[in-house]
């Protein structure tokens, strides 16, 4: 077999392109994937992950590492169709990081024309596969995998494998969630339900719906969907946020069961010391169950007070006794980073535009002013030690008694109970405002990682799906802080491969040699080509579509 040498000559390339000639392109997002996927395998992470993964089968003519691999490449890509998979495969970073054993590129002598040639791992193949393994297996072997087993072995071996990346900082802050997973309107999804959410997306109770009036419900829909608790660790700068325990269940089932139980098993998988404070909100109050986290694993709680609770009162008569105060005011987290250095003129139209943008919002506010009712003008604190009137909780709370003051005069109260004497008032409240990181990462994975994207109505890919996007959502923000990259893991997935020092690239091939180009350098190249060289690019295209093997 002939040996074909390509020489990296971008100035080549472009008069080339420029006149329509070139031989093949491609996009090489593998660049970054690849590193991606040589960070799992160097460190063993694929293989461990396939040691404990709970498989039906008995014999596997395609090993489980194989199929953890594809699952992540799928997930990375943000696709949850196997259709999908010859495609991810080929404009992927893994067949590269699999090495040549396994799948290596084919180039053409001839025609320069590229191909992928991979080998199986049965024997049984009578010639060349165009993919490691077929995406039939792959949906196969996730539809039979049990859901209860595949969460579990999530739950714990994948936690283990975690601490052993490094995921676990020494604050130990863990955040405990609930959300909902909207599905379509199918009555074909196993285990869904239909329920009525306000435009704010909060379930709305048949006595709630009755309190409304008629423009409240108005603006109600109905969705179909699931119920869905995480466990989440997270730091206090955002730079991880890693998923450490999932768990679906149909809309009607209680979420504080669910929790209680995925602490309780991450805290058997790793160890005690690990988690150190636990953040929830009121849908998880529980007394008993605070006071075990205490006494039993050491854990810290913080978590808001219902407005219907004995000790909310009992602190608003404390309160009124001579308290010292504080005015709270939330340490900002340090802004995202440009994404690139922006040339001198366009930072100077950025400048300006935003000073425009400030003077049309003034203007707006003087001519309709806001309403003095939903103006915060500030947040006074106060802490109360050995709070005790919660007789649900065998353990003393240390209080945290929030008033917001508003321009027209009127006061917000509301009660953060801890069960760290030591924590400060602002500490408390900083503490709880890591909450809000949860709204926009799940935003994150929803939308831009596709999460409530079900293409089955299975149940068991429905938990497939959940649990390797959240394997692979993670495992991405580990690498990243490994990479020194952790400034990336606030940001979305497009924006975080597209902002790696090795992210998207498009390849052009012409005559032995090729270039890289991002994809705004490739976009500018194709529009701005003269109308002959034009014709002649989309020729070429299109006979490069013919001939492509079909995925």
């Amino acid at each position: 077999m002939d040996l074909v040498v390509f020489e990296n000559n971008k100035p080549h390339v472009i008069d080339e392109f420029r006149e329509g000639r070139f031989d093949y392109i491609e996009l090489a997002s593998d660049v970054a994937e690849t590193k991606f996927f040589q960070f799992l395998f160097g460190q063993g992470v694929v293989d461990k992950l396939a040691r404990h993964y709970p498989s039906p089968r008995q014999r596997h003519h395609v090993p489980l590492w194989m199929y953890v691999s594809s699952q992540l490449s799928l997930r990375l890509h943000g696709s949850h169709s196997f259709h999908s998979y010859p495609f991810i495969i080929r404009a992927g970073g893994l067949i590269d990081a699999l090495g040549p054993e396994v799948a290596h590129r084919e180039v053409d002598p001839g025609t320069g024309d590229m191909s992928i040639s991979c080998a199986g791992f049965n024997g049984r193949n009578l010639g060349p596969r165009s993919t490691p393994c077929d995406q039939d297996y792959l949906r196969k072997l996730a539809k039979q995998t049990d859901a209860e087993k595949l969460e579990s072995w999530y739950n714990h071996h994948v936690a283990q494998l975690y601490g052993e990346l490094g995921a676990y900082d020494e604050e130990g802050i863990f955040i405990g969630d609930g959300s909902y997973l909207f599905v379509p309107d199918n009555k074909n999804y196993e285990g869904s339900m239909r329920l009525l959410f306000d435009e704010h997306n909060h379930p709305v109770s048949k006595d709630e719906e009755q309190k409304m009036t008629k423009a409240q419900r108005d603006r109600c829909r109905w969705h179909r969907c699931y119920r869905a608790v995480f466990l989440l660790h997270c730091d206090r700068s955002g730079e991880r946020f890693v998923v450490v325990g999932v768990r679906v269940m149909q809309a009607n089932q209680a979420e504080a069961p669910a929790l209680w139980k995925l602490v309780d098993t991450f805290i058997k998988a790793v160890g005690q010391g690990v988690m150190k404070t636990l953040i929830l909100d009121r849908g998880f109050i529980d007394g008993p169950q605070i006071g075990r986290l205490k006494t039993d694993y050491q854990v810290n709680t913080v978590i808001p007070i219902r407005k219907n609770m004995d000790i909310l009162e009992d602190v608003r008569g404390l309160v009124k006794l001579d308290r010292p105060w504080e005015e709270y005011r939330p340490v900002p987290r340090a802004p995202l980073q440009a994404p690139r250095a922006q040339h001198p003129t366009a930072a100077k139209r950025e400048t300006a535009r935003q000073k425009t943008l400030a003077q049309k919002r003034a203007e707006a506010e003087r001519r309709d002013p806001p309403d003095p009712s939903e103006v915060l003008e500030r947040t006074m604190i106060t802490k109360i030690d050995e709070l005790t009137s919660w007789s649900d909780c065998p353990v003393p709370l240390t209080g945290v008694y929030s008033k917001d003051c508003y321009a027209d005069g009127h006061e917000k109260d509301w009660l953060l109970v801890m069960t760290d004497s030591r924590c400060t008032a602002a500490g408390g409240r900083d503490f709880y405002a890591l909450r809000t990181d949860i709204e926009e990462r799940h935003r994150q994975v929803k939308c831009f990682w596709d999460l409530t994207r079900f293409h089955s109505t299975a149940w068991n890919l429905i938990i497939s799906q959940t649990v390797f996007v959240s394997l692979t959502y993670s495992l991405l923000q580990l690498h990243l802080l490994a990479q020194g990259h952790q400034e990336l893991n606030r940001r979305t997935r497009e924006t975080t491969r597209r902002l790696l020092p090795d992210g998207d690239r498009v390849i052009i091939y012409r005559q032995q040699y090729f270039a890289f180009f991002t994809l705004l350098e490739h976009t500018e190249l194709t529009l701005s080509l003269e109308e002959k060289a034009r014709r002649k690019a989309l020729a070429k295209t299109r006979r490069l579509q013919r001939e492509a093997p079909p995925s």
